[in-house]
């Protein structure tokens, strides 16, 4: 039986383009109506990295390699390839999770993308990941990988965050050496809201594509009250089923949107969200799935062995997850970050 493997998650490699951008200097914030650019000033982010025109496949191969180093690793030692894909490929037909295996020479491993979630996608990585991991003997070493690259001219997503570029891989294995141990999750999705936020790019160029909100009051209203509800279910099913009380978990982070998002989610939830998360927010902006990624490396840097983490991502589609995970100490083969 492998049911029982224990999964060691990291540590996460990053990697983000030399570019920095001031957010107040961005030349789409002077044409925005002065309410607009009032609500994009104060969302907590400071700077956003610029890829230019490098594809989310060359931002995912950066951070991919730079994991594989860090572990001592080539990338034919890696069983599973999983590329958490963005919401705009490259090309239609094509696909960019083999080309990704193409360039790293990952030529043996299992490979596929996993996407159509948003944010919470890299949570459907795991998912698949684990079931990789503890479903078949000969799997040891799965790569997830996720890229962000802003889908439009526009880096500013109302009403809710402005997006930056940048690249996270991390290793799942079996009893390795890593900062974490994956102990469960939950992912929920409810297709009521699937195309709350949209792009409408048949027959436009892509200069003029824009990321579009269908029906803001439901997003900053009806969503939040759901996902509100939707947390404080999740959190308590998954503490329950792993016989936790919720004092038990030292560390709380989230997906970076804005500072009022951490704000409601610590009222709403009654939780301290880890610093690391505003620091990140207004360093890069919102990376999709690699903002709880990165948070998650950081935050290890301050963790004491053996304490347990909730690490709490949705998106607007909607879904929602929540991860359970262990601090590893260096007898577990836990490293420091």
């Amino acid at each position: 039986m492998t049911a029982q493997r224990r999964i060691t998650v990291g540590p996460v490699a990053t990697w983000f383009p030399e570019r920095q951008l001031a957010v107040a200097g961005l030349p789409e914030l002077a044409d925005l109506p002065a309410v607009r650019r009032e609500h994009a000033l104060s969302l907590g982010v400071d700077t956003v990295r610029d890829a230019g025109g490098a594809s989310e496949v060359d931002l995912a191969e950066r951070a991919a390699r730079a994991a594989l180093i860090r572990a001592g690793l080539g990338a034919g030692d890696v069983d599973a390839l999983l590329l958490v894909q963005g919401r705009v490929p490259e090309y239609l037909l094509a696909s960019e999770a083999t080309r990704l295996q193409h360039r790293l020479g990952a030529h043996r491993a299992f490979t596929t993308g996993v996407g159509d979630l948003g944010c919470v996608s890299v949570s459907s990585a795991f998912a698949l990941g684990s079931a990789l991991l503890r479903g078949d003997a000969r799997c040891r070493t799965v790569l997830v990988v996720a890229a962000a690259r802003t889908p439009t001219p526009a880096r500013y997503r109302p009403p809710m965050t402005l997006l930056g570029d940048g690249a996270a891989a991390v290793l799942l294995t079996v009893d390795g050496e890593g900062t974490h141990e994956l102990v469960d999750q939950i992912v929920r999705s409810d297709g009521s809201y699937a195309d709350l936020f949209r792009i409408d790019y048949r027959d436009l160029p892509s200069r003029d594509w824009v990321e579009e909100c269908a029906d803001e009051p439901t997003y900053s209203f009806r969503l939040a009250v759901e996902s509100r509800k939707r947390f404080a279910a999740l959190n308590a099913e998954l503490l329950a089923r792993n016989g936790l009380a919720a004092s038990r978990v030292g560390t709380h982070l989230t997906q970076n949107l804005a500072t009022g998002a951490f704000v409601f989610w610590q009222e709403a939830l009654d939780v301290a969200i880890d610093p690391v998360c505003r620091r990140n927010l207004a360093a890069y902006g919102h990376l999709g799935s690699m903002d709880v990624l990165i948070n998650l490396t950081d935050a290890a840097a301050t963790q004491a062995p053996g304490e347990h983490a909730l690490v709490m991502n949705s998106s607007p589609v909607a879904a929602w997850s929540t991860w359970l995970l262990r601090r590893l100490d260096e007898r577990e083969g836990g490293v420091s970050r």
